[in-house]
């Protein structure tokens, strides 16, 4: 993995680079000091990994890693500030992680073993549908020479899906889940509570936009406070007004299904 620094403390700097050196085996490719110099260093040269301070001049960090989310490729971003107050914000630009000033030695290595293990894992994805999409363009050619039709095979688009990633914010770190590991989600008032394998985190967002960057196949609205990863569901207990109530593998909780979404929760469910 290529990694940028953007840093405008040179001991902070010096400090950031040596931990990264010691913990993992990324390459620093360059150390920055201003935002509009990253930018133009990004126009010449792609990296994995941008370790991003957000008191930076001419472009703060928040602001050019709006400009980077717009990128073709986009690399990791990883914020490494004193402020805990744009964590929320972070979490909005999809950023892998964000660290505290002063670092904490054991936190920047899981941050990193976190990191090397994610990259060598999105690569591995990255391959996948690449040699997917030529086996895809083999069997077009074959059905256009021998007229043969061939099904589609949706495991794999499935597994797509429910392999993907998504951050979850827990006090001022972002933590990385795979979707396939949140059972349900549940609006309150403002934001919404998400219950996963790992324990409980709270979104700053609506149950609608959480649900929105889940794969859609895999979860279900189930009521207008409430969704559901179907793949988590253990068991469907008839409730009143022909309605359910829906347990789940590994937790004590009961997620009701409303009387408007009982039909398509049947059809989705075949009963």
């Amino acid at each position: 993995m290529k990694a940028l620094i953007v840093e405008d403390e040179i001991l902070a700097s010096e400090e950031l680079s040596y931990l990264i050196q010691e913990h993992s085996r990324i390459q620093i490719v360059r150390c920055l000091e201003d935002g509009l110099d990253v930018l133009k260093f990004l126009q010449e040269q792609e990296v994995d990994v941008i370790f991003l301070d957000i008191n930076i001049p001419s472009l703060d960090g928040m602001m050019l890693a709006h400009h980077i989310g717009m990128f073709a490729r986009k690399p990791y971003i990883v914020f490494t500030t004193a402020y805990k107050e744009h964590a929320a914000e972070a979490f909005e630009l999809e950023a892998f992680d964000y660290i505290l000033k002063p670092y904490d030695e054991k936190r920047i290595a899981a941050m990193l073993h976190k990191l090397e293990a994610t990259f060598k894992r999105d690569q591995e994805l990255s391959d996948g549908v690449q040699v997917s999409g030529l086996e895809q363009q083999n069997v077009q050619g074959n059905q256009g020479t021998q007229g043969h039709a061939v099904d589609n095979d949706p495991g794999y688009e499935q597994d797509n899906q429910t392999g993907k990633r998504i951050n979850l914010l827990r006090n001022e770190n972002i933590i990385v889940t795979d979707s396939a590991d949140i059972y349900y989600a549940e609006a309150q008032e403002k934001v919404t509570k998400v219950y996963t394998k790992n324990g409980e985190f709270t979104m700053p967002v609506s149950i609608s936009d959480f649900h929105s960057r889940l794969p859609q196949d895999a979860f279900f609205r189930c009521h207008r406070s409430y969704l559901v990863n179907l793949s988590q569901i253990r068991e469907i207990v008839p409730w009143f007004n022909n309605t359910y109530l829906l347990r789940l593998r590994d937790l004590e909780a009961e997620v009701p299904v409303s009387r408007g979404k009982v039909k398509e929760f049947r059809q989705l469910m075949r009963i």
